[in-house]
Order: C-alpha cells, then sequence, then structure tokens
C-alpha cells in the first residue's frame, strides 16, 4: 500500500485526482461541522444518545452528532437508488427501456434518482426533526412552528443534494465511487472517538479491581479489529476465474483468457442498501412518537426497525442477504454477458454461446453470491449480536459494517490506482 501510494504521488494525473478527492472530503467534513440554523445546540448532546443516531451516522456519514446541513448525508440518494432500481425490474417499463439504451438510458435514470432522492431528502428531514424534537426534553427546535420545520427540512435537503454533487465530482475527477468514499470518511472520522468511547468506558471509568479485565477487553477489541480486517480483505479479493477462448484469435501457447468474478460480487452496497432500508422506516417512525408512542402497532415497528433488538439484527441481516443476490445480478447481468462474449467471437469452453452461456453465468452467480451473503450476514451480525446480548457499546456492534464499508472502499482506490499507474505504464512503453 505504501509502495502504491509513493508511485501514485509520482504521476501529476493521479496526484491531482488524489488532492482533489481530499480537498472536497475537507468540504465535506466542514459541512458536517456546522449545525442547522434554528437548532438547540444544547439539546443535540441528549439527541445524540438515542440508539438510532449511532445506526443514522453509518448511512449517513457521521453529521448527524452536530445537526449539521449534512445530516442526512448521502442516504435519501441511496434509497431512491434502491427503489428506481427495484421499479427497473420489469416493473415500470419506461425504467426497463432507459435500462436498456446505454449512457442516455443511464443518465435519464440518474435524473430520476436525483428528484426521488430530493423529495425523499426533505420528507425524512421532517421525520428526524419531529422524532428527536419528541425524544429531547429541552427541545431540538427553537421556535416549533410549522415554518421553522419546514425551513429546517429545506435546509438538511439542500445539504444532501450538495453531498450528492461532491459526490458525483468526486467519481468523476477524483478517485472512487464519490458516494462510497463520503460515507468512507464520516467512518474514518469517527473511529478515533469510538476506540476511546471504549477506552473510557471499560478502563477510565471502572474500579481498580475490574480495570486489568477492561485492559484485556480493550486488547481484544482491537485484535478482533485486526483479524476482521484481514478475514475481510482476503474475501474481497478473492476471485473465480471463468477460462474464455475467442474462436477468431490467435491462441498463444500457454497463454489463457480470464473472465474474472469476484466471491463478493456485489462489495459493500448490499450492506449500505441494507442499512438504508432499515434506518429510513425508523427515521419515519420517530415522528409518531408523541402521539403514538403506547399503540401497539408503533410497538412492533418500532422493534422490527431497530438495530437495539434481536428481531431488528435479524432483519437487517436477512436483507444484505436478499440485496447480496439482488445487486450481484445487476452488477453482472448474465444476458448481457453472453451477448457480449458472443459478439466479441468468444465463448466459455463446453458451454454453448448464448442461452446456454447466460444460465451457465446465472448458476455461477448464484453460487458466488451464497457464500458472499454470508459472509457480509456473518460480519455485519456477530459484533451486533455481541452488543445486545452482552450490552457493549454500541459502537462495537455497528463495527462489522463500519469495517466492511471501509475496508471495500479502500480495495476499491487501491484497484483504482493501481490499474491508472498500469496505465501509465503502458503510454511509456509505447511512447
Amino acid at each position: 500500500m505504501i509502495s502504491t501510494l509513493k508511485n501514485a504521488f509520482k504521476d501529476r494525473e493521479i496526484r491531482n485526482k488524489i488532492w482533489f478527492t481530499l480537498f472536497i472530503l475537507l468540504l465535506y467534513r466542514i459541512g458536517a461541522n456546522i449545525t442547522v440554523p434554528g437548532v438547540n445546540a444544547k439539546a443535540i448532546t441528549q439527541v445524540a444518545q438515542t440508539g438510532l443516531v449511532p445506526m443514522l451516522d453509518t448511512v449517513t456519514g457521521g453529521g448527524l452528532d452536530n445537526y449539521s446541513i449534512f445530516s442526512l448525508g448521502v442516504s435519501p440518494y441511496i434509497t431512491a437508488q434502491i427503489v428506481i432500481q427495484l421499479l427497473q425490474m420489469d416493473i415500470v417499463p419506461t425504467l426497463v427501456e432507459w435500462g436498456k439504451q446505454g449512457e442516455v438510458g443511464r443518465r435519464k435514470t440518474n435524473q430520476v434518482t436525483r428528484y426521488l432522492a430530493l423529495v425523499i431528502a426533505f420528507v425524512q428531514s421532517i421525520g428526524i426533526t419531529l422524532g428527536f424534537n419528541a425524544l429531547t426534553q429541552m427541545g431540538l427546535v427553537k421556535n416549533q412552528t410549522p415554518q421553522t420545520y419546514i425551513e429546517i427540512a429545506i435546509i438538511m435537503t439542500g445539504g444532501t443534494m450538495l453531498l450528492n454533487w461532491l459526490g458525483d465530482e468526486i467519481t468523476d475527477k477524483g478517485l472512487g465511487n464519490g458516494i462510497s468514499v463520503i460515507i468512507f470518511a464520516g467512518i474514518i472520522a469517527r473511529f478515533p472517538a469510538g476506540m476511546y468511547d471504549i477506552y473510557k468506558e471499560e478502563i477510565v471509568n471502572t474500579s481498580a479491581s475490574d480495570r486489568w479485565q477492561g485492559i484485556l477487553f480493550f486488547i481484544a477489541v482491537i485484535v478482533a479489529i485486526l483479524l476482521i480486517t484481514q478475514f475481510v480483505t482476503w474475501v474481497e479479493q478473492a476471485v473465480r476465474r471463468i477460462p474464455i477462448q475467442y474462436t477468431r484469435r490467435a491462441t498463444i501457447s500457454g497463454s489463457e483468457s480470464f473472465l474474472p468474478l469476484k466471491v463478493n460480487v456485489s462489495g459493500v452496497i448490499p450492506v449500505i442498501f441494507a442499512s438504508s432500508f432499515i434506518v429510513t422506516p425508523a427515521t419515519i417512525l420517530m415522528a409518531f412518537q408523541k402521539n403514538h408512542g403506547d399503540a401497539q402497532w408503533y410497538k412492533v415497528l418500532t422493534t422490527i426497525f431497530s438495530m437495539q433488538t434481536t428481531p431488528g439484527v435479524i432483519i437487517y441481516t436477512l436483507l444484505i442477504v436478499l440485496f447480496t443476490f439482488f445487486y450481484a445480478f445487476v452488477q453482472v447481468n448474465p444476458e448481457k454477458l453472453a451477448e457480449n462474449l458472443q459478439k466479441q467471437g468468444a465463448y466459455i469452453p463446453s458451454v454453448w454461446p448464448g442461452k446456454d452461456t447466460q444460465d451457465y453465468v446465472s448458476r455461477l452467480l448464484m453460487r458466488l453470491s451464497t457464500v458472499g451473503a454470508l459472509f457480509l450476514g456473518l460480519v455485519a451480525l456477530i459484533p451486533q449480536l455481541a452488543t445486545n446480548f452482552w450490552n457493549l457499546p454500541s459502537s462495537i456492534g455497528l463495527g462489522g459494517t463500519s469495517l466492511l464499508i471501509v475496508i471495500g472502499v479502500v480495495l476499491e482506490l487501491s484497484r483504482q490506482i493501481n490499474g491508472l499507474l498500469m496505465k501509465r505504464e503502458y503510454v511509456g512503453f509505447i511512447r
């Protein structure tokens, strides 16, 4: 990694991309510390103690602790992407047709996704403000009038759309997927504070007799993080190579072509999707707590959409598994893959081109996604169950989800930098 960074900074193009990405992230972190006007700053600490805040911060990127203009983060855009991609599964003919139009269709779909994200952000901002205002005794909103709530919602919605634009700028002119990089930056920014909270709770705030037990626990947490990091990195880099042969190309003896498919084809996107899918209903439910907090339907829904309960954790894990299978077929479309191979005069040995190739790739994707889904589910589930059963700090429970996102983004950035370096070497060789 160190040698890769050294080589990256030697290349002007890559160096400019790195500095541009860091500049955008600096702007994001500045905005994440600007509190929304009209909010009682003293109530933010009380709001931050609610169980929903750590989960929201994982998806939004860490701006909720200060109730900043970036409090919603990129969560509304992720939710909008989920809805649009579900509708493209032969539900809305127009969206299905756009999916077949290449770059033009992609631009149309992105435009609709942004409009939907705008609506979701406005509704979600009102829900969060009403819910958190009901949770605090001193009141989160200073002047509790409909006009004030609308103004706060407009500011938070504008912050979300600005953050989406910054993410697009990172994707176009910087390194990595902008949305994932922003979430990654929010997690990294909160990591030192999370480790200090564990240290303070297990070592500083304990009696002298229990201090050694706290020290051992803190060391065990660090060792667990290192082991999980190693395991996640190993699985994320695992690849299944499908041999490919070409009918129109002379084959050199000893050389082969491969179609690489990752064991975890979906990457960290299912984790982000599942987190957003849990957070959005939980956010909306907060607006009903004041008037319907004792209602049975409210208690049931709160239990389902909560990461502090065992049913909520199980549903969250099932969502990760389902989104893993769903997004694997979005990432690798077997029909288009078989069609492209046939156009290039390529085929998989012992498999007929066309429909047989499509079926073969579909079966392979199902097997790979099974392994990937179990892997993502276990890494996200085990720390959360440990938190719920042994009353550990909430930051540990969400540590599995955070690590998946961080490692996935770092590996993607590393692959992109290596690809740019390889391109530079090829260009130098040609010259």
